[in-house]
């Protein structure tokens, strides 16, 4: 049983000895633990500083992709060197690393696909209330929207089982928090929850740079995960206005005509104007139907995706390669290499740690 601890990280050479500082190399239930950074196109010395700290693994971006891809880069490079079970935590020491063994635990007892920490965020001093208010508001949304508990969907400190990791595919471009919950929810995967208390703010959040656009980011990817994974539903929600006014105007013309208070012409407006808004519902409604069948076909090519993981990954890290460095480029593809560790001296945080 191989447990893989993964960092997505931009940037972090200051703050990502003092998280690995803490992360454990031995939990009860499995019997090897390693850790795997995935240094999303830093331009700082995030790489070499990770290696110097013992890190089992580094998987670069040549450039910055974002956090979603930076994850689901990691959870791809864990799956192939062989975890049973992965851990995703974050580089500015946010989540406690002595929460591990109780994070991991419903996964080992085979109760849970994935368990996520509950910060219980009411209690985070540095939070604003507005935030607290915002981030509760939120998982309220994304628990009736992937119809499956959720406590606390912002947060960053999961554990996943192969299986699920297997089955997740992130496809937003701005946060994977949001995706993999709505994706555990329609794909059946129980998920479980475990409280635990954060550590002290080292950083602002680069994720939230304002509360505006933090909301209507989340808010877009919440629409666009609803219409992509429910889309019949969505259009037809979309469509009910376009039919009720416009039904309604046909209605109100055809009393018209019945109490005979029209005359040749009279009220045209009202046809004109039902008659349009009644097919464009109609034609929004279509729009869920192709977009429901199209669903389906993607749901195929998620199974046969759901395979080919099995395939590749099943076997690969049974190879002699695992333990080189790997750089992922644009297309997301991992590749292999044998080139010299580009490394410089150890930077000043390390040595600081060190010392």
């Amino acid at each position: 049983m191989k447990l893989i601890i993964q960092i997505p990280c931009l940037n972090e050479e200051s703050t990502l000895p003092l998280t690995l500082a803490e992360l454990p190399r031995y939990v009860e239930g499995v019997d090897v633990v390693e850790w795997l950074v995935i240094d999303d196109g830093s331009t700082d010395n995030t790489a070499c500083v990770a290696r110097e700290c013992g890190v089992d693994y580094v998987v670069s971006h040549t450039t910055n992709k974002g956090l979603a891809a930076a994850f689901q880069t990691g959870l791809n490079a864990c799956l192939e060197r062989g975890a049973d079970i992965i851990v995703n935590t974050d580089a500015d020491n946010q989540y406690p690393a002595r929460y591990i063994p109780q994070l991991i635990e419903p996964i080992l007892r085979g109760y849970a696909d994935i368990v996520i920490g509950d910060r219980q965020t009411n209690t985070i001093e540095h939070f604003s209330t507005t935030k607290k208010v915002l981030q509760k508001a939120g998982t309220t949304v994304v628990r009736r929207v992937a119809g499956t508990e959720a406590k606390d969907a912002p947060s960053g400190f999961r554990a996943f089982s192969r299986e699920a990791a297997m089955r997740i595919n992130v496809l937003s471009g701005y946060t994977y928090t949001l995706d993999t919950i709505i994706q555990a929810g329609k794909k059946n995967l129980t998920v479980a929850h475990i409280p635990i208390k954060t550590n002290p703010d080292l950083r602002r959040s680069r994720l939230v740079r304002s509360i505006p656009r933090y909301v209507l980011y989340s808010a877009v990817t919440i629409v666009r995960l609803f219409a992509l994974y429910q889309p019949l539903r969505t259009f037809t929600y979309l469509s009910l206005p376009f039919f009720l006014v416009g039904g309604g105007l046909l209605f109100r013309f055809l009393l018209l005509v019945l109490m005979g208070q029209t005359a040749r012409g009279s009220h045209i407006q009202s046809v004109a104007i039902g008659s349009a808004l009644f097919v464009i519902g109609f034609l929004i409604f279509l729009i869920g139907i192709v977009g429901d069948l199209i669903a389906t076909n993607r749901r195929l090519h998620e199974e046969t995706l759901y395979y080919l993981k099995h395939l590749a990954f099943d076997g690969s890290h049974h190879s002699n390669r695992s333990n080189m460095p790997t750089y992922v480029f644009g297309n997301g593809m991992s590749l292999h290499s044998r080139l010299s560790d580009p490394c410089r001296e150890p930077s000043d945080a390390v040595k600081s740690h060190q010392r």
